[in-house]
């Protein structure tokens, strides 16, 4: 647990390219911080050059043999010495995410520690991982292999930057690969904090590269080069319907880990307050910037004016504050654009007929004038079919409505374009096995909420987005299955017998 602000290194604003740091050939931009307004570092954007350059570097590392042939423990070993180089700078790495993101030091040093055991677990898995000796139906022994695909690109947001980036070049590496990572345009500082950290931890030059950039220039290179053979992208659903949409121009393999606008379900028997702390944290923690946040609640009519006053009275006790105060429990928003956003997704339902029951603007006073905040919100009144409970609002934003059959309950949890994930709360084991299987979603939690393990498969469904991270299968995405034939039979195929 990070409880203050550690001093923050030199901050490192140029990219990585092909194993040598060096500025952007773009423009220079600011990176700000959101609590205040300040300019915490400026950088170069890089080229659509410097991605084709980085590209081809990762094309020769990936191929050179000492990379290629290096045995899976070899890797593996690396890969630990990257998780050590986080875990060895855990404060410092959150330091520098909370002033470029805005969230606080509790979560960004959770990140940083999510990402460093991500590496671990990876490692691991790579050094476990056997391949098969598949059942022979003739006279030959059949093998299943795997091998590198080559480029990795790799396309991430702005919400979890050093979480999001482990998950894609950990298991990137472990396969074989080189990466080509492009960090969100508003928080590319701690990606290039991580890149410092594996060319430390003796990474061979070449194998990572990080672009800080425009994703229409950045990003469309990536997707579109004839050298990259996977990408994986976590982001909006409209980007990656274009990345999909390029993807599949080239039969090349993707990942889309994409939107969400997910259900949590109060049932009439559940703990009052255990759900009440779950639909917080599910959807006000990480000030809503999260795709996974529960940002519909259905609550069974006979508990809900009960239920909602009581999370009502917890909201607005929630502490709102800058992300370096211990005591904050909802920090500002990434960047004031996206604030104004979130307030315009509220202004648009209040216009729609929903009540206001807390927040719905921005808190006031010097702490807050400078700084992207906006207070954790709950509507109620407006149908499941209305914008508000329909669209991707990545705020503090809850829409609450009452429920009383529960055909019409799983009807109405279903009834969205999204399919990332639910909440479930409830004493009866029968129900939450039942709802669990009919609500189409890529993951469930029961009694709980936004928990996460690297051993357990994570993605979604219909608009957010298809492939997973995580679980033991993971390394094996970012590589070819190759089949492997050994005839064992001493006499010529009969087809190709001829008359004497």
């Amino acid at each position: 647990m990070i409880a203050s602000a550690a001093p923050m290194a030199t901050i490192e604003t140029r990219a990585f390219i092909a194993g040598t740091f060096r500025h952007g050939a773009g423009a220079a931009v600011d990176s700000i911080n959101p609590a205040d307004g300040s300019v915490v570092a400026t950088l170069h954007h890089c080229t659509a050059e410097d991605a084709q350059e980085a590209i081809a570097a990762g094309k020769a590392a990936a191929e050179a043999p000492a990379w290629r042939d290096m045995l899976p423990h070899n890797r593996a070993r690396i890969l630990h010495h990257i998780a050590d180089g986080i875990e060895a700078q855990i404060a410092e790495i959150a330091a520098l995410q909370t002033a470029d993101t805005g969230k606080t030091l509790a979560e960004t040093g959770a990140l940083a520690q999510s990402a460093s055991g991500t590496f671990r677990y990876v490692a691991a898995a790579l050094e476990t991982m056997d391949e098969a000796l598949t059942t022979p139906r003739g006279p030959y022994l059949t093998m299943s292999i795997h091998e590198p695909i080559g480029v990795v690109a790799a396309i991430n947001p702005w919400n979890s930057p050093i979480a999001s980036d482990a998950q894609k070049i950990a298991p990137a590496l472990a396969g074989g690969n080189a990466v080509v990572l492009k960090p969100a345009e508003w928080t590319p500082l701690v990606s290039l904090k991580l890149a410092q950290i594996c060319a430390d931890a003796g990474l061979p030059a070449g194998l990572l590269s990080v672009l800080p950039g425009r994703g229409s220039v950045i990003g469309d290179v990536l997707v579109r080069h004839p050298d990259v053979g996977r990408i994986a992208f976590t982001g909006g659903t409209v980007t990656g319907r274009r990345v999909a949409a390029a993807a599949a121009v080239k039969f090349m393999p993707a990942s889309l880990e994409l939107g969400g606008k997910s259900p949590t379900i109060v049932f009439e028997d559940a703990d009052i307050e255990q759900a009440v702390a779950g639909v917080m944290y599910g959807v006000f923690s990480s000030t809503g910037q999260s795709c996974i946040a529960g940002s519909r609640l259905f609550v069974a009519r006979a508990i809900y004016d009960r239920f909602m006053a009581r999370l009502v009275e917890c909201t607005q006790a929630l502490r709102v504050g800058p992300g370096t105060d211990a005591a904050t429990q909802v920090a500002p928003m990434v960047h004031h654009s996206h604030r104004d956003s979130v307030a315009a997704h509220v202004a648009g339902a209040l216009a729609d007929g929903a009540t206001l029951l807390c927040g719905g603007r921005a808190p006031e006073g010097p702490l807050y004038d400078k700084g992207a905040y906006y207070l954790p919100t709950i509507l109620e009144g407006l149908p499941n079919s209305a914008t508000i409970c329909q669209e991707e609002v990545f705020g503090p934003v809850l829409v609450a409505l009452p429920f009383e059959d529960e055909a019409d309950l799983i009807a109405q949890a279903n009834d969205s374009v999204f399919g990332l994930a639910c909440g479930l709360w409830t004493a009866d084991y029968r129900r939450a096995w039942r709802f669990a299987r009919a609500i189409k979603a890529g993951t469930v939690w029961i009694n709980t909420y936004k928990q996460f393990s690297s051993s357990t498969p994570f993605g979604g469904v219909k608009d957010s987005g298809m492939g997973r991270e995580k679980g033991r299968d993971w390394i094996r995405s970012y590589m070819h299955q190759k089949a492997l034939y050994w005839g064992m039979d001493e006499a010529p195929l009969a087809w190709a017998k001829t008359q004497a």
